[in-house]
C-alpha cells in the first residue's frame, strides 16, 4: 500500500443514524478521491453495531475503543498519517463534555506529532467557558476546518480560533440509500401506505451525559459516563414524554394518520417507548429504532412522511431531499442554524421548555396538515442550496490531500 493511513474519528457504533450515514459518506469520498490505496481506521466503543453497515476489508479496520480512550488514540494517531474527524458534534458539549475531549485530544495528539488533521464537515454548538477555552487553544492547531453552517463558522471564529475555517454543508446529504428499501416500511407496517406523521424526539433532560465513577444503573451510558439524573429531571421527562402522547394521540384522533415514533439513536428508542406506552391510541402508532433498522432504512422512512416534528438534526437533514413538510423541538444550535438557513426558524422551531409548547406544536402540525405545500418553497430551495454547499465537501478533501502528496489537485476556495 502506497495511500495514506486515515484515522477516522467520530461518534462510530452508537446506532445513531445521522452518525451512520455521515460516516458512509466520508468513506465515499476518501475512496473516491484515493481509490482503494489507502488504509482507513475507525474507533467505536461497540465495534459490533459499526460492523452492522461497515464492511471491513483490506482498505477499511475498525478498532475498539475503551471508556477511557486517551491511550489508544494517542496509539492510533501515532499510526495514521492523517486524522478526519467526522463527527457532526465536534465543537460542543450539549451531548457531553466526553465526546469534545475525544475529538480534541485526536487534534492535540496530531499537532505534537506533527500529523495533518481535517476536521471535515463538523458543527460547533453551545459550550462551557472552560470548554470554550480548550476548543480555542485546541482547534486551532488544526490543518482546516470545514463546517457545515456558516453560523458554525463565526462561533468558532468568536471563540477565538485560529485554524484555516470554510463552510459547506452535512455531508449526509448525499447519502444514497438502497434503492431496494425504498417499500421497506408498508411491507413491514401496512398502515404506512396512509403516510404516516414522524415525531424523532430526544429526552433532553437526560442530557449531557456526565463523568462519574457510580450513579444509579438506570442512568448508566457506558462507564464511567452516566446521563444527567435527579428527582426534577425525571419529572420533567415525564411531562416531555406525556406531552408527546397527547400530541400523537390527537394525529390520530382528529387528523386520522398514523405516527411512527422514530429513535434517530438507539437511546431514543426508551423514550419513544416511553411516549407510546403514554398513548390512548397506541394501536395507530409504531417505535422504528437504529438499532433494528440502517440508515438506509430509517432515511426511506423519513422520506415517506406527511410530516416530521424532529429534535434530532440528521432527522431534519435526510427528510430534506423528499421535501417533508417539518418542525423542530430544538435544545441545541445545530437544529436551530438549520432552520435559520431554511428560512424556518421564527415559524416553527419551538423549544422544548417554553410555555405551551405541545400548544404551539399541536397548532403547527395542523396548519401544515391542511397545507402540505407551506413549507414547500422554504424547503426546495433549501435543499438545493445545501445540496450545493455539500458537493464542495469532496473538492476541498482532494485538494486537502493532494497538498500533501496524495489524490490529484484541484482549486478551491474558502
Amino acid at each position: 500500500m502506497n495511500g495514506p493511513r486515515i484515522l477516522v474519528v467520530g461518534y462510530s457504533g452508537a446506532n445513531n443514524t445521522g452518525a451512520e450515514a455521515l460516516l458512509r459518506s466520508d468513506i465515499e469520498d476518501l475512496r473516491a478521491v484515493l481509490g482503494r490505496d489507502l488504509h482507513i481506521t475507525i474507533p467505536a466503543m461497540n465495534p459490533a453495531n459499526l460492523r452492522r453497515y461497515i464492511r471491513e476489508g483490506s482498505d477499511l479496520e475498525i478498532v475498539p475503543l475503551p471508556s477511557i480512550f486517551f491511550r489508544t488514540i494517542r496509539k492510533l494517531v501515532q499510526e495514521a498519517d492523517i486524522v478526519v474527524l467526522a463527527e457532526g458534534s465536534a465543537y460542543m458539549d450539549t451531548w457531553t463534555s466526553a465526546l469534545l475531549w475525544y475529538f480534541l485530544w485526536a487534534t492535540h495528539c496530531a499537532d505534537v506529532m506533527g500529523k495533518p488533521c481535517l476536521a471535515y464537515a463538523v458543527d460547533a454548538g453551545g459550550l462551557s467557558p472552560w470548554n470554550r477555552k480548550l476548543v480555542r487553544r485546541v482547534a486551532s492547531s488544526t490543518d482546516l476546518i470545514v463546517t457545515r453552517s456558516a453560523a458554525a463558522a463565526d462561533r468558532l471564529r468568536t471563540w477565538g480560533v485560529t485554524a484555516p475555517l470554510t463552510s459547506t454543508a452535512d455531508n449526509a446529504l448525499r447519502f444514497v440509500p438502497r434503492p431496494e428499501d425504498a417499500s421497506w416500511l408498508t411491507h413491514e407496517w401496512p398502515e404506512a401506505a396512509d403516510a404516516p406523521v414522524g415525531i424523532a424526539p430526544v429526552d433532553f433532560f437526560r442530557w449531557p451525559v456526565v463523568i462519574r465513577p457510580w450513579g444509579r444503573g438506570e442512568d448508566l451510558y457506558r462507564w464511567p459516563y452516566y446521563h444527567s439524573s435527579s428527582p426534577g429531571r425525571r419529572r420533567a421527562s415525564s411531562v416531555l414524554a406525556q406531552g408527546y402522547a397527547r400530541v400523537a394521540d390527537r394525529i390520530v384522533e382528529t387528523h386520522g394518520y398514523p405516527v411512527a415514533l422514530i429513535a434517530m439513536e438507539e437511546l431514543d428508542e426508551g423514550f419513544c417507548r416511553r411516549i407510546l406506552g403514554e398513548m390512548h391510541r397506541s394501536d395507530r402508532a409504531r417505535v422504528f429504532s437504529s438499532r433494528e433498522h440502517d440508515a438506509s432504512r430509517i432515511t426511506w422512512l423519513l422520506r415517506s412522511l406527511r410530516l416530521l416534528t424532529t429534535s434530532r438534526y440528521h432527522a431534519a437533514i435526510l427528510s430534506l431531499a423528499a421535501r417533508v413538510p417539518q418542525i423542530a423541538v430544538g435544545h441545541d444550535l445545530r437544529l436551530s442554524s438549520l432552520y435559520e438557513e431554511l428560512g424556518l426558524q421564527q415559524e416553527f422551531f419551538l423549544r422544548p421548555t417554553s410555555s405551551g409548547v405541545f400548544r404551539d406544536l399541536e397548532r403547527r402540525i395542523d396548519l401544515l396538515l391542511a397545507d402540505p405545500t407551506y413549507e414547500e418553497a422554504a424547503l426546495s430551495n433549501g435543499y438545493r442550496e445545501h445540496l450545493d454547499r455539500a458537493e464542495r465537501n469532496r473538492t476541498l478533501l482532494r485538494s486537502f490531500l493532494s497538498e500533501r502528496g496524495w489524490g490529484r489537485a484541484e482549486p478551491w476556495a474558502a
